[in-house]
């Protein structure tokens, strides 16, 4: 399925349907191996971290989840705050489970490639910027974003400042450092690698304004984790 064949929707699916709690496993050149507990997609708002509570206090009339997976955001914003929401995930697997799980409008579908909506909230946590993979991708999200977003619509979105990782000393690489690679595997299946963007959000900012963007920092979390609020102008 794509880049991840599927990963996440093979994982979430045998968590919901049979209780297997096998993780995915996340590597990349750069870092160790990590883990994603496949519970912690099927978190509730109270497990959530303030940064995705401070988010979804803040969504408003007809909201757009991107990279919904299980749906516990969407969820929570239907059955608690009554908001009308379009979830979407390229995952096939991940959007079964989530409409299994009570979502009204979940749909298979690439960010990208999304039209003829129009939303006054889109939704993008859990590193809401990675999707769009590498610096040089920022105007064609920008030009993507506002196609979607109603007159006085907000994007909703957060990431991280991988400073920390080089002893807040910006390296010197041609390469922005917030641009990696991941590889997904889970059990006996194997992605492919993907690009993937974390940004700074001076950079954002920066960068929100070069393509008529505000950019407002909602929030900022215990780590270099912030919560990012782009509307445009």
């Amino acid at each position: 399925m794509g880049k991840n064949k599927d990963i996440f929707g093979k994982a979430i699916k045998a968590f919901y349907e049979d209780n297997d709690r096998t993780d995915i496993n996340v590597h990349s050149p750069d870092f160790e191996d990590d883990i994603i507990p496949i519970d912690y997609l099927f978190r509730n708002f109270e497990e959530m971290p303030p940064l995705e509570k401070k988010a979804l206090e803040l969504c408003k009339g007809k909201v757009l989840d991107v990279g919904c997976g299980a749906g516990s955001h969407s969820l929570y914003l239907e059955n608690n705050r009554n908001l009308d929401c379009m979830a979407i995930d390229t995952s096939a697997g991940a959007i079964e489970i989530a409409r299994k799980r009570g979502l009204k409008n979940a749909v298979c579908q690439d960010f990208f490639k999304l039209k003829h909506e129009k939303f006054d909230t889109i939704l993008m946590l859990m590193n809401g910027s990675g999707i769009i993979g590498k610096l040089q991708n920022l105007k064609d999200f920008f030009e993507h974003s506002r196609t979607l977003l109603k007159a006085e619509g907000q994007i909703l979105l957060d990431s991280s400042d991988l400073i920390y990782l080089y002893d807040d000393e910006i390296p010197e690489q041609e390469q922005y450092y917030g641009e990696l690679q991941f590889q997904l595997s889970y059990k006996d299946y194997q992605s492919d690698f993907f690009d993937w963007l974390y940004i700074d959000p001076n950079l954002l900012r920066k960068k929100a304004e070069e393509n008529n963007f505000s950019c407002k920092i909602a929030d900022k979390g215990s780590h270099f984790d912030y919560l990012a609020v782009l509307k445009p102008l």
